[in-house]
């Protein structure tokens, strides 16, 4: 198989995984909801298909836009994060910068671009703190569901084989 044909093949395994399971999957954590799987699945797209996680990352989101199961607010988290997942790995090749760099890209950046947002669609602002703070949780969770998901396929060779 060719490396194309790799990469969208993955892409689209990745996207529906993410669809599906971020349906299933959330965390009731007080007033928020985490809900990890779009981080998960972003660390993964970052070690296996490269830049193709951003276009992971895009289609995941407007998939669940437009099934209601996601908002607006799903674009700049995950594909900031997957973008700095991304570069981190290609950078570095080590697995615990590539989870930081989603925790940092969607927890951090992309919470610090919804306030922006939130003012240019003119919604409520009082609410920005627990969004920003869903963000983060949830990148945090996903990233290191993945992190050991991968440091587990890395020990046993999968890594070196792809």
């Amino acid at each position: 198989m060719n490396k194309l044909t790799r990469n969208l093949t993955l892409t689209s395994v990745f996207v529906a995984l993410n669809v599906v399971l971020g349906v299933f999957i959330t965390i009731p954590l007080g007033v928020i909801r985490a809900a990890p799987m779009q981080h998960l699945i972003n660390v993964l797209g970052a070690v296996f298909t490269g830049p193709w996680v951003i276009v992971q990352a895009f289609v995941s989101s407007t998939i669940r836009v437009l099934l209601g199961t996601g908002t607006i607010f799903a674009y700049p988290g995950s594909m900031i994060g997957a973008l700095l997942a991304y570069l981190l790995y290609r950078y570095t090749k080590k697995l615990a910068p590539t989870a930081l760099g989603e925790v940092l890209g969607t927890g951090i950046i992309g919470a610090l671009s919804l306030y922006p947002l939130m003012l240019i669609l003119d919604l409520d602002t009082n609410v920005y703190a627990v969004i920003a703070l869903a963000f983060l949780v949830s990148s945090a969770i996903g990233a290191t569901v993945s992190y050991f998901i991968l440091k587990a396929l890395e020990k046993r060779g999968v890594l070196n084989r792809l």
